[in-house]
């Protein structure tokens, strides 16, 4: 039987994970703020073209694509700490490099260096150390819901900032947040004893080319990909679009907050039906289509300001909702002692996703126009909905952890694995000796839970 004392976050746990959550939000709101008013400021700096303005909004994701599994390598080298306050000392000096910046170059650098501190995987990582195996599914759940409640203020925050503090101030609040979250990493979360490697949080070098031959997980990075370029190519052209529609910069917040409202209770009803209904591929594909389609609504509506605001909010409820599930997509799909490495690939993605948005929306927006932003998004969307069509139909499996303090490879860790296997609900169960931990993918409307106590409490 559990020990209830188990149940709840110790106080310590609850430090950890709503400080790393408030510094990881803070660093993505810095990151967020600018995109719906960048492309109405980038019009009046030298040097600007809608290809720069592209290149200056997306390059972060670059620099973050490329150093962010690094850094985190790195992290169990030298420390968690050392590398989250490098990570947002770069941050800081980006921010105030594009605070100063008298041209669209110099922003394109700071956005750039901004990018350089990529503290994800080492917050993910402390996040690990810092909270109990039967706990870290919650910690690493408010940490992604920050994320989102982050991106969701920034659409309705930046279009005000920028009219009360300019696109400078904006560049100069990212660095106050930046030296916040120093102040929390080095006042608020605990400093761990030790560390260790956390195979369901961290990407593991020996898996790489295990997740990278899963043609599943491949679809999904290809999906987390898109979609963010998507993102981040509409917002090169929608900020636009509204001000040429009559609508005034500092009145678009006003705007983005019904829609997104209005998107994420559209898409409740349908992440409930794809999680506890069995329909995950269903929907996943449904929204894609949507997602599609919303994109060519955008197209054809840019000289209608009501038929654009309905296609925005079919756009974000498409959006929202495979932000929601794509994540568990990778966690339901991955395997069990490989998920922190395909989940460190999908971030990647996700971030190269960014970089590329900016580039292309630029780039189209350069040489065709407005309205072909959307519709180069639509086509880009009709590629992904023909490569996400093949993937298989992901089973209703979560993830546990088991702490096996007493387990070594010289008191049976092979046989206790095969006896995790036949528990009844349990999909997957790997036991890694050296760790002390059982990976486990299970069915949970099936797994009998008292067999598995059981042979918790007597491992070998």
């Amino acid at each position: 039987m559990r020990d209830p004392s188990t149940q709840n976050m110790s106080g310590s746990e609850k430090r950890a994970t709503f400080g790393l959550a408030g510094v990881y939000g803070f660093r993505m709101l810095g990151l967020f703020l600018i995109l719906p008013v960048f492309a109405l400021f980038a019009e009046r700096m030298p040097d600007a073209t809608p290809l720069l303005t592209g290149l200056a909004v997306g390059i972060y994701g670059l620099t973050q694509a490329i150093l962010q599994i690094p850094f985190g390598l790195l992290s169990d080298r030298i420390g968690r700490k050392p590398v989250i306050f490098g990570g947002l000392v770069l941050f800081a000096l980006g921010s105030a490099i594009a605070a100063v910046a008298d041209d669209i170059w110099w922003v394109i650098v700071g956005r750039a260096v901004q990018g350089s501190g990529a503290i994800a995987a080492a917050v993910m990582a402390l996040a690990a150390d810092l909270t109990r195996e039967e706990h870290r599914t919650k910690a690493m759940a408010t940490i992604g819901i920050t994320i989102g409640a982050s991106f969701m203020l920034a659409m309705m925050a930046g279009p005000v900032l920028g009219k009360l503090i300019g696109i400078e101030g904006i560049f100069w609040l990212t660095a106050v947040l930046a030296l916040v979250g120093i102040a929390i990493v080095a006042l608020v979360v605990p400093t761990p004893t030790h560390s260790r490697v956390h195979r369901d949080a961290e990407t593991v070098p020996s898996m790489f080319r295990r997740v990278l031959r899963d043609g599943d997980l491949l679809r999904l990075d290809l999906g987390i990909f898109t979609l963010h370029l998507i993102l981040t190519a509409l917002f090169l052209a929608v900020p636009l679009v509204l001000r040429d529609l009559g609508l005034e910069p500092l009145r678009h917040a006003s705007l983005y907050l019904p829609v997104m409202v209005v998107s994420i209770i559209v898409m409740v009803p349908f992440v409930i039906m794809a999680e506890r209904g069995g329909r995950m591929k269903a929907v996943f594909l449904g929204a894609v289509a949507v997602l599609m389609c919303a994109q060519l609504g955008l197209a054809f509506a840019v000289q209608q300001f009501w038929g654009f605001v309905a296609a925005l909010a079919l756009f974000f409820t498409a959006f929202n909702l495979l932000e929601a599930t794509l994540p568990s997509l990778v966690s339901k799909t991955a395997p069990v002692d490989a998920k922190g490495t395909a989940m460190g690939v999908y971030s990647s993605a996700q971030f190269a996703g960014a970089f590329f948005g900016g580039l292309i929306g630029g780039l189209v927006h350069q040489q065709l126009g407005l309205a072909a932003v959307f519709v180069a998004g639509a086509v880009i969307a009709m590629i992904w909905l023909l490569a996400a069509s093949g993937m298989g139909q992901p089973g209703r499996y979560s993830s546990r952890l088991l702490n096996l303090d007493d387990v070594s490879a010289e008191h049976g860790a092979g046989d206790l694995a095969t006896r995790l296997r036949n528990v009844p609900g349990v999909i997957e169960a790997v036991v890694v000796a050296d760790e002390g931990v059982a990976y486990l993918k299970i069915d949970r409307d099936r797994l009998d839970d008292g067999a598995l106590d059981e042979i918790v409490a007597r491992p070998a």
